[in-house]
């Protein structure tokens, strides 16, 4: 299985703008939670895609939120988990959407 690797990268936000500053774990933004399609496995930015991937639902469990995730153009779905500083409604926004298989 391959091994994570850490990528620090400051991003904008493709989906609404927000600067990003990122700490080499950052896989989202922390305003919209939208990510990009850019990993295959995390960190290691070989996807081709590169498109949105929108946040399309969250979980809570254990006092930590899980984002799910569908790439608006290949239709790939992955989930994260949070991060400190992730804009707390939009989560609780997510967590009343259906969680689809």
């Amino acid at each position: 299985m391959p091994t994570f690797k850490r990528t620090i990268e400051d991003f904008k936000c493709a989906e609404c703008g927000t600067f990003v500053k990122g700490n080499g774990y950052t896989d989202h933004c922390t305003n919209c939670l939208a990510s990009r399609h850019v990993d295959l496995n995390p960190g290691d930015r070989s996807a081709l895609c590169g498109a949105i991937m929108k946040p399309i639902a969250a979980e809570y469990k254990n006092g930590k939120f899980t984002i799910h995730y569908n790439c608006i153009r290949c239709g790939v779905r992955k989930k994260v988990c949070s991060a400190k500083g992730d804009n707390i409604d939009a989560l609780i926004h997510l967590t009343s959407a259906p969680i689809r298989c």
